[in-house]
């Protein structure tokens, strides 16, 4: 069994979580593609089997968010979660808000939160923060395409529909953007609308799926990837399916490619006029 479940992700539970459901159901190696905070809620795509294989094409699609951010708080999670470590601060406007959006977009330099998984020396950044153990992150480069002010939702609080790269942490902008205002903010709920080609109205709540209808919310392997597809004549098929290359006229680059009968095989590169099975995904 391959193919992706888009999964609408319940906030309050693990990325982890939801995927050990989708193996258990397809007793199938599953993987998540760009994990979710547990107080986060939406899409979370999961490749199921030979599909995870293509983690990589996926990584730095653009994302879409739903983001709220509360004013005048700081905490050591830069969410809700986290123990606060600052309180009462100002709380800017609309006007204020919508002046530094520009500076917050682009490519920028962004410091991950220490709650985190990144790697810092082998451990996990959360760990050692929860060890207390004293350490920096080095920041990294990330795109964030668009920030646009939604709504005032509460007398310090403000949502946002922001739309970034593979990388970026929300609970970041959310401290930049309080810096930026000379105030504090932390991230207050996060639900994500869209994942590359993987959006919320596709998805599905793990606690709707059984066996006797997991089938049909499997989304094709082939279906989402955006390349053009190659049909080999079976004397090609042949050479390509047994790891050999075979002359083509091809412009450099990845297709998708099918065997004789029409069904799906996996990728392949040509380079340099030559055509070579990159990835078996069938």
């Amino acid at each position: 069994m391959t193919g992706f479940i888009i999964v609408n992700k319940a906030a309050g539970t693990s990325s982890a979580h939801e995927v050990n459901v989708i193996k258990r159901l397809t007793n199938t190696p599953c993987g998540h593609m760009g994990t979710l905070d547990p107080m986060a809620s939406g899409v979370l795509p999961v490749a199921i089997g030979n599909a995870a294989r293509l983690f990589d094409y996926f990584l730095d699609k653009r994302k879409t968010y739903i983001a709220e951010f509360k004013f005048g708080f700081d905490s050591d999670t830069l969410d809700t979660t986290g123990t606060v470590t600052n309180s009462g601060q100002r709380v800017p406007n609309e006007c204020e808000i919508i002046e530094v959006i520009p500076s917050l977009c682009g490519e920028v330099m962004q410091i991950p939160p220490k709650y985190s998984a990144k790697n810092v020396g082998g451990k996990r950044g959360y760990s050692l923060a929860r060890a207390g153990v004293e350490f920096e992150l080095p920041p990294k480069k990330v795109n964030i395409y668009s920030i646009k002010l939604i709504e005032k939702t509460s007398i310090d609080s403000f949502s946002f529909e922001i739309e970034c790269g593979g990388g970026t942490y929300i609970r970041s902008i959310a401290r930049d953007m309080g810096k930026s205002l000379n105030t504090c903010a932390i991230m207050s709920g996060l639900v994500r609308t869209k994942s590359g080609c993987f959006e919320l109205d596709n998805a599905v709540g793990t606690e709707k799926l059984t066996p006797q209808n997991l089938e049909n919310f499997i989304i094709a392997t082939d279906s989402v990837l955006p390349f053009e597809s190659v049909y080999p004549t079976e004397c090609e098929a042949k050479r390509l399916f047994n790891g050999l290359s075979v002359p083509c006229t091809l412009s450099d680059g990845i297709y998708k490619i099918y065997f004789t009968d029409g069904s799906f095989y996996g990728l392949a590169e040509a380079k340099a006029n030559n055509l070579k099975v990159r990835t078996k995904l069938c």
